[in-house]
């Protein structure tokens, strides 16, 4: 990924405070490959590729089959096996125009994700809200810059890149932007909650949280270890719940 030096930010590695989180193993759906939790919804997929949606206590099992979906302010996504994208509209999955393999709702009623290539999109907020089905325009914008997961709060986005650099980007609802800042550390994936709280994994499978994050200063100060009985693979957060996977894929939900 290229950087502009201008926007470079350097913090503190990923190492040092701990942070002890209560985390219960969740039954009922086993083999889960990733979550995603916003606004008091949480949605998930296995590794069969079927979509879940948490009902209060209970997962109900999503139309269709998907590789990755997510929840937010601009509502629920998701892709499937062909990166196809799709919205969910009234109790079925309606086809959208483009192909990502990743997908995020959590910023400011816009849409991200990323392709194959890892060439990074936004979709507005604008057209976003007025997507109703297969005719609606949808004018995604590309980003500058390659990453393989990236995820928006209402600070900001996150994300990082096939060598598990971090990078951080103010993104406005109409996709206007001034491109990545490096954050120091590495992570596999990472995710942005609807409050701006940050957590991610890395490739051992370490869990962590970040810092001092606010809407001064979106980037926050540091990174805190969130220490688990297993090696780690997703993870999501909303209204004080954290929920990871771990890499055998076991599902735990964790508070403080």
């Amino acid at each position: 990924m290229t950087v502009t030096l201008l926007n470079l930010l350097v913090f503190s590695p990923l190492a040092g405070t701990y942070v002890a989180w209560d985390c219960q193993k969740v039954g009922k759906v086993k083999d889960l490959l990733q979550i995603d939790a916003g606004q008091g919804q949480v949605v998930a997929t296995d590794k069969s590729q079927i979509p879940y949606s948490l009902r209060g206590s209970k997962w109900s099992r999503l139309p269709g089959t998907l590789k990755h979906v997510t929840v937010g302010p601009a509502g629920t996504w998701g892709v499937n096996k062909e990166d196809a994208i799709y919205k969910y509209v009234a109790g079925n999955w309606v086809l959208a125009q483009g192909f990502l393999k990743q997908v995020d709702a959590g910023g400011d009623q816009f849409i991200v994700g990323t392709n194959r290539q890892d060439k990074p999109y936004c979709l507005s907020s604008s057209a976003t809200l007025g997507y109703k089905g297969p005719g609606s325009p949808l004018p995604w914008t590309e980003l500058p810059g390659n990453v393989k997961y990236y995820s928006c709060g209402p600070f900001g986005c996150w994300a990082v890149n096939k060598q598990d650099a971090i990078f951080f980007m103010r993104l406005r609802p109409d996709c206007q932007n001034n491109g990545w800042s490096g954050v120091a550390g590495q992570l596999s994936m990472i995710e942005v909650a609807t409050d701006g709280s940050v957590f991610g994994v890395n490739s051992a499978g370490d869990l962590y949280s970040r810092d001092g994050v606010t809407s001064d200063k979106p980037w926050g100060t540091g990174w805190s270890h969130i220490p688990m009985k297993m090696p780690m693979k997703h993870v999501s957060y909303d209204l004080g719940r954290l929920w990871v996977i771990s890499k055998s894929g076991i599902t735990f939900l964790c508070t403080l």
